[in-house]
C-alpha cells in the first residue's frame, strides 16, 4: 500500500489531484482509515492513474476519461471522439498559426515605424470612377488588416466569378473602399469593387456604383502583402497630422497590381483629408 502523497509522487500527480478524482469517481483509494481518513492506493492503481494522465492530455474531459475508463464507450464511440480531438487541434493549431502570422506583422510595423519618408505620401485629387461591386460586413474592431483579409479575398472571388458570368470585362483595376455602417456600432461595410464601364442591369448579380470624386486625398504607395500595410496607415496618419490636414474617413484601396503572390502586390491608399 502507498500513502496518498507517495502514490501522487510515484503518479506524478498532486495529493489535491488525487482527491479530486477520488470525489469525482474517477480514482478510488483502494483502502480509507476509517479513523484518520487517510487515504491509501495500491501499485496496481498506477495503471490507471497513467491512463487517466494519458487521456487527460489528449484533452478529453474529466467526465469522458471516466467513460471512457469504465468501458462505458464503445470501441467506435472512442474511436470517433478521437477523430473529432484530432479535427479540434487541427484547428487549433491553424489559427495559432495564423495568429503567429500577425505577430510577425505587427513587430514589422514596429520595427518600420518612422523609417517611411514623407516624400512617399503625395496629395492629388481622385477622378470618380464606376465599379462594379459585392458587400459585406465586419467589425469595426476585427484585428486591422489580418481581420478584414479573410472577408474581402472571398468577396473579391465571387466578384470576379460573377463579372465573367456576366460577361461584363474589368476596365481597371479593383477599387476596395470602407464605411460605417448605420445604427451599427463597431461595425464597418466592405466594399469589394472592379473597375466597370457598363451601367446597371437586374439580372446582374453585384451592383454598379459610382464612386464620387475625392476633391483632396493624401495618397501612399504600399508593397506587398495587405497584411503588412498598417506601417503605410501609421505614417499617413502622422503625416495628415503634422501637415494640418484631418482625415474625413477611411482610406480607398486601387490595386495597381495583384499576381498570385501577395508579396509582390502594389496598392495606392487614398484617404480623403481636409485642411484642418
Amino acid at each position: 500500500m502507498f500513502s496518498i502523497g507517495d502514490f501522487a509522487r510515484h503518479g506524478r500527480v498532486s495529493v489535491r489531484m488525487l482527491r479530486h478524482y477520488d470525489a469525482i469517481g474517477l480514482l478510488r483509494p483502494a483502502r480509507v482509515d476509517p479513523d484518520s481518513g487517510y487515504r491509501f492506493y495500491e501499485a496496481g492503481q498506477l495503471a490507471r492513474l497513467n491512463r487517466v494522465i494519458a487521456l487527460k492530455d489528449l484533452g478529453f474531459t474529466l467526465h469522458q476519461v471516466r467513460s471512457i475508463l469504465d468501458e462505458r464507450v464503445s470501441v467506435e464511440e472512442l474511436r470517433g471522439m478521437l477523430r473529432l480531438r484530432r479535427a479540434e487541434l487541427a484547428a487549433t493549431v491553424a489559427a495559432d498559426a495564423l495568429r503567429l502570422a500577425r505577430v510577425e506583422a505587427r513587430l514589422r510595423t514596429i520595427e518600420a515605424e518612422g523609417r517611411m519618408s514623407a516624400d512617399d505620401i503625395v496629395v492629388k485629387r481622385i477622378p470618380a470612377v464606376r465599379v462594379a461591386e459585392l458587400t459585406a460586413t465586419t467589425p469595426a474592431n476585427a484585428d486591422g488588416p489580418e481581420g478584414i483579409g479573410p472577408i474581402i479575398d472571398p468577396l473579391y472571388d465571387e466578384l470576379c466569378r460573377r463579372l465573367e458570368a456576366a460577361g461584363v470585362a474589368p476596365t481597371g483595376p479593383g477599387i476596395a473602399y470602407y464605411e460605417a455602417a448605420p445604427d451599427q456600432d463597431d461595425t464597418v461595410v466592405i466594399h469589394a469593387g472592379m473597375t466597370v464601364a457598363t451601367g446597371p442591369r437586374a439580372e446582374f448579380g453585384f451592383a454598379i456604383v459610382d464612386l464620387p470624386e475625392i476633391e483632396c486625398a493624401a495618397t501612399y504607395v504600399h508593397r506587398g502583402s495587405m497584411d503588412n500595410v498598417m506601417a503605410g496607415v501609421q505614417a499617413m496618419a502622422r503625416w495628415i497630422d503634422a501637415n494640418g490636414y484631418r482625415s474625413l474617413g477611411y482610406a480607398r484601396e486601387l490595386y495597381l497590381e495583384c499576381p498570385d503572390d501577395p508579396e509582390e502586390w502594389v496598392t495606392e491608399l487614398q484617404e480623403p483629408i481636409a485642411a484642418g
